[in-house]
């Protein structure tokens, strides 16, 4: 007796373990060599994850030159939808658009009633409308870039590694526009408001601005040039 039984059952239990085997080794290769059907958008994945592991500058910028050939590939959707980096040019981008937005409130008269509806309503001294203001300014950003699909525009380098650098670049250069173009129109002290008015006429063209820099920003696509994480500055005071 070979001890296989009468009805082969040995032969099959190793069959059924050769067939488990050949199953563990079919899932190993592949999750070694990515999905079955790949296409350009895992290729662009691996070489982000790619950029992430290497340490010298000079390397990062050759897998970035990889990813924006890959990009420009024909056929790549990923041309004209894919945002990674958030060059210095974005930034102009965004102060273009906040102008071309903020422009047309300067003039409006609008502006200071509602101003003024901010500062006369403060339940308990809190300017509530005012801070429902802010809070909508800054969740139709965040709104605008990550869910409007516009752009397919991923996060990289976040600051203190929450906020989005893109993010926080819109709102800054939107208000700065909005503060400098209202002061340099004679429009923000114009009538001798209040502080409180002051700060609600910044944050009404704000609005507008913020909505301008995000549309400047990401409309064009991804812009050319290097990424403000990988500028190496050298302060060097020795002489």
């Amino acid at each position: 007796m070979d001890g296989s039984g009468p009805d082969g059952g040995s032969d099959r239990s190793g069959s059924r373990e050769g067939d488990a085997a050949s199953d563990t080794s079919r899932s190993s290769d592949a999750s070694a060599h990515g999905p079955a059907d790949p296409d350009i958008n895992d290729l662009l994945a691996k070489l982000d994850a790619l950029s992430d592991t290497v340490d010298e500058g000079h390397e990062r910028e050759k897998v970035r030159q990889t990813i924006s050939l890959v990009e420009r590939m024909p056929g790549s959707a990923a041309f004209t939808t894919r945002i990674t980096k958030y060059t210095s040019r974005d930034m102009a981008e965004a102060f273009v658009g906040s102008v071309l937005f903020a422009l047309p409130l300067l003039v409006e008269g609008g502006v200071f009633e509602i101003a003024t509806w901010f500062a006369a309503v403060t339940p308990g001294g809190v300017p509530v409308f005012l801070l429902a203001h802010v809070g909508f300014v800054l969740v139709m950003t965040a709104g605008l870039l990550y869910f409007a699909d516009f752009r397919q525009i991923e996060i990289s380098h976040p600051i203190f590694g929450v906020i989005p650098r893109r993010y926080a670049g819109i709102l800054l250069v939107s208000l700065f526009t909005s503060v400098f173009m209202l002061a340099l129109w004679g429009r923000l002290h114009e009538g001798d408001p209040t502080a409180l008015e002051r700060v609600s006429r910044v944050a009404v063209v704000w609005a507008a601005a913020a909505f301008g820099a995000g549309l400047g920003d990401i409309l064009p696509g991804e812009s050319q040039g290097e990424d403000i994480s990988e500028i190496d500055i050298d302060l060097d005071f020795d002489d």
